[in-house]
């Protein structure tokens, strides 16, 4: 189950999300290759926890030298992770007056440059797929405010039941529960970033 709490944006901010509250996730543990190594291994796994540690260590060098290279790499019912840019503006491919050229390197423009480098910075995208797109995430999800938020909650409606009056979980059915188009925990601009 994923856990909620809300964040609220700040009154001084000149957008119009400024005052409103967004749903976030509670993370609960922040797991590393090792943990995920044991949690595969109690799954009656004939691997043992060292062995698969080592796989997924080689795995991870693995999918960064592919993604490096300019590939991207698919693990099924997860994601594909790929390489992308964020990219200056370039007004003409050369600039006469500077004699400068687009030019496939990093770096920022300065005020006034038409040209240079092409790209601002490099990032690592993680788009979902399969069991893990959006539409099957949807599906399978479980949501439920902290403990913390169900309180808050109840102190907004005078009450001392904790917030549980309202059931305080939705299902996959719940039609409340979904996005945060409005500017919530993630960047809007193509998938996941990792």
């Amino acid at each position: 189950m994923i856990e909620l709490y809300l964040s609220k944006v700040t009154e001084s901010s000149e957008t119009e999300t400024a005052g409103k509250m967004y749903a976030r996730v509670s993370y609960k543990q922040s797991m590393d290759l090792h943990d995920m190594a044991q949690h595969m291994a109690e799954h009656n796994t004939a691997f043992s926890e060292g062995l698969i540690v080592g796989v997924l260590t080689d795995f991870v060098k693995c999918v960064r030298e592919m993604v490096l290279n300019g590939n991207t790499v698919k693990v099924g019912n997860l994601a594909i992770f790929k390489a992308t840019v964020e990219s200056n503006g370039l007004e003409v491919l050369y600039d006469a007056q500077s004699d400068k050229v687009a030019s496939a390197t990093m770096g920022v423009l300065k005020e006034g440059e038409k040209t240079g480098a092409a790209v601002k910075t490099i990032k690592l995208l993680a788009q979902s797929t399969g069991d893990f797109t959006r539409e099957e995430l949807k599906k399978d999800v479980k949501l439920s405010w902290t403990d913390k938020t169900k309180a808050e909650i109840a102190a907004a409606k005078g009450t001392t039941d904790g917030g549980t009056t309202d059931g305080g979980t939705t299902g996959p059915t719940d039609s409340g529960g979904g996005d945060n188009s409005g500017g919530g925990g993630s960047n809007s601009g193509g998938g996941d970033e990792t």
